[in-house]
């Protein structure tokens, strides 16, 4: 049986991977800011900022929450939906 990960371990491994994920999104919001308009009420721009709040939340689940958020509902009929031909 393998035993989880220790957290000071997998902060140690990953700390410098999560920062550079961390600066690289804030350069993303800083370019939304600086640029021209608005990007308020746009539902991408609302998935981000609901995917934010999900990983500064204590969930322990974060990375199903986020999936599930940016996923589609399962459509019984999804390839008539999408246009597609039904598989042979």
């Amino acid at each position: 049986m393998t035993l989880p990960i220790d957290a000071q371990e997998v902060l140690e491994r990953e700390f410098l991977e999560i920062r550079a994920k961390l600066l690289q999104l804030a350069a993303s919001f800083d370019r939304l800011d600086r640029g021209a308009g608005s990007v308020v009420g746009d539902a991408r721009y609302d998935l981000i900022r609901r995917g934010l709040e999900i990983l500064s939340s204590e969930a322990p689940d974060k990375a199903e929450q986020l999936q599930l958020l940016f996923s589609r509902n399962y459509d019984d009929d999804w390839q008539a939906t999408l246009n597609m031909p039904a598989a042979k």
